[in-house]
This record gives structure tokens, C-alpha cells and sequence, in this order.
């Protein structure tokens, strides 16, 4: 998480400022990242994941390609998941679709 804060703030102009939208995972609200005044964090209410893009995402690979299966073990399920995102990402306009919301202009 710190490695990915860095990256946003070393791209995030002097004269702007970003703000990320977390969910409350340990990794998001730890009292050990390191922040900047440039960058401000909103987190989204406990037990909404409508709200939260990452896990649109996750219930339509479910839904689509990794539901009602039984799994061999890790290897197998490592491989159906890498295939069932490959699917998902060579249909033109899908990850903007699912995760776009209509209040957040990007």
C-alpha cells in the first residue's frame, strides 16, 4: 500500500490534489502509511460493497466463470482465475462499464 501512495503522490501535480476512495481493509486504515498533504483519504462505509468497484468486478467473474466449480487445488484455481480476468478484459468497454459510477467523472 505505501508503494502505491508513493506512486500517486510522485504523479500527482504540486498545484493538485488527490483523493482515494478505500474500502477498510487493515492495509487502508494502518496508522504506519506515510502520507502527504496532497493526498486525502475517503473511506467507504463499513458493509457496502456496492460501493466498491474491486468487488463489482470479483461478482461478475464469479457469476460468469468461477461459480458452482469444484477445484482441483491452488494451480487450478490460480489458472481459472487468470483465465476467467483474461475473458473479462478482451471484451471492449467492460471494466469501465461495471466499475464506472455515474457521480464520478474521470
Amino acid at each position: 500500500m505505501q508503494l502505491h501512495l508513493d506512486q500517486i503522490i510522485a504523479e500527482t501535480p504540486k498545484d493538485r490534489h488527490a483523493v482515494l476512495i478505500l474500502d477498510r481493509a487493515a492495509w487502508h486504515t494502518t496508522k504506519k502509511l506515510k502520507t502527504s498533504e496532497r493526498i486525502s483519504f475517503m473511506h467507504l462505509p463499513p458493509a457496502s460493497p456496492e460501493l466498491n468497484p474491486t468487488e463489482q468486478l470479483w461478482r461478475q467473474l464469479r457469476e460468469d466463470s468461477l461459480a458452482n466449480r469444484c477445484f482441483e487445488g491452488y494451480e487450478d484455481i490460480s489458472i481459472s482465475a487468470c483465465s476467467a480476468w483474461n475473458e473479462f478484459i478482451e471484451k471492449p468497454g467492460a471494466i469501465k462499464k461495471l466499475c464506472s459510477r455515474s457521480w464520478v467523472n474521470l
